[in-house]
């Protein structure tokens, strides 16, 4: 490797391609090193851009992921002692930091495997990837505890969440969430139902619905990153929540028999499934007759042309797979869903797309044009006619591991 090389994987994140999306001169100097890794590479163009203070804040949180950034923490002697103290008691109240052994993650094996006859769509392998690498980040974030990695406050959905739903949350299971809107706000969960999350993520919706069905309901998150199931669980034994379980699979083949659940709940999460006409008609399938779904997502007003749906980067950053209101209520139809709202609660502009580090996605395709197709945060429900004749499924035959 040469010198030049040498420095910047030191400035650059190992994951410098998806973090830092500015064709910085690091982006450009790393491009052969990331592609022999595998990962997908963002430069354009024959030379880097110039310097912009607009592009502070991506190039501040990309370095401080950098193995220079970590050994510059190392070296702060303010930190020494917190990494010799014991750990047991050293995370704040409600703080999702993982301390002394991690907890066993909470899996389910219902006795249902995946398909995978047809190989992994390239663009399910880049989100898990990218999904990996959040969770990653979100658990070894800075060696102090409760470093941050998720999105700014001004397109973080967190704040549409209760007050007294985040108390109860530990801090990690918010840093990681990457949703988009707050499925809660129409799902009217109820004691005793059966709920399950559709890329439960961090966990963050999951807990929120354990407390809401408690204390005779259960809710499954699930998840095909391994390493998001693996924060979940932890957040969930960190909130003290016991009926939730996390399962590892494809939205596709939910790993669930029909008819065991009674609500369906999902945060920007279906853009990125590859086949969504089958994801939902598992959906259709896994709910108990008169069952609903309330998710959120984003939705657009025309549909995304298929350079940005060819762009793996953009297929993860939620822009590349998002369905216009009439494909999605296709699709719904067509898993035999009734009574179907599609609601837009939020339109993104330029500057959300900037705090949200896509802005360079926007660009290679137009930022003018990109926007012109209507990207909104958009609550969907549905539901499941009554009187479908289908054995059900008690909760307590799915929860025995």
């Amino acid at each position: 490797m040469a010198v030049t090389d040498r420095f910047w994987s030191l400035v650059c994140a190992p994951e410098c391609s998806d973090s830092c999306q500015v064709n910085c001169p690091g982006c450009y100097a790393m491009s052969d090193e990331w592609a022999k890794r595998g990962q997908v590479t963002l430069v354009t163009g024959k030379a880097a851009p110039k310097f912009r203070w607009r592009n502070i804040g991506v190039l501040w949180s990309c370095w401080s992921k950098s193995a220079s950034a970590r050994l510059f923490r190392r070296l702060d002697p303010r930190t020494w002692f917190a990494r010799s103290a014991p750990s047991a008691d050293a995370s704040p109240a409600g703080c999702g930091c993982h301390t002394g052994a991690a907890s066993s993650p909470q899996f389910v094996d219902v006795g249902i495997r995946l398909d995978r006859s047809a190989g992994d769509d390239p663009r399910r392998a880049e989100v898990r990837r990218h999904y990996d690498r959040h969770a990653q980040q979100v658990s070894n974030d800075a060696d102090g505890c409760c470093g941050g990695s998720g999105l700014p406050a001004d397109v973080s959905c967190v704040p549409e969440y209760r007050a007294d739903d985040l108390r109860q949350v530990p801090q990690n299971a918010i840093i990681a969430s990457l949703g988009c809107g707050n499925p809660f706000a129409r799902a009217d969960l109820r004691p005793g139902e059966v709920v399950l999350d559709l890329g439960s993520g961090g966990g963050l919706d999951a807990i929120v619905a354990a407390r809401r069905v408690a204390p005779d309901g259960h809710v499954f998150g699930l998840d095909m990153s391994s390493d998001m199931n693996a924060l979940a669980s932890d957040n969930a034994n960190q909130a003290g929540v016991s009926n939730v379980a996390f399962l590892k699979g494809d939205m596709e083949s939910i790993p669930l028999p029909a008819a065991s659940v009674d609500v369906i709940i999902s945060n920007c999460v279906v853009n990125l499934v590859p086949d969504k006409s089958k994801a939902l008609g598992e959906a259709f399938r896994v709910l108990r007759p008169g069952g609903r779904l309330s998710i959120s997502d984003i939705v657009t007003q025309e549909p995304v042309p298929p350079d940005m749906k060819d762009d793996l980067t953009a297929w993860a950053a939620c822009i590349g797979g998002a369905l216009t209101i009439e494909e999605y209520r296709s699709h719904l139809e067509a898993a035999g869903f009734l009574d179907i709202e599609i609601e837009r609660d939020r339109v993104y502009t330029a500057r959300d797309a900037e705090l949200a580090g896509v802005a360079p996605i926007l660009e290679r395709a137009g930022l003018a044009d990109a926007l012109g197709l209507g990207f909104a945060n958009t609550a969907i429900r549905a539901a499941k006619p009554a009187g479908v004749d289908i054995p059900l499924v008690p909760v307590s035959a799915l929860a025995q591991g």
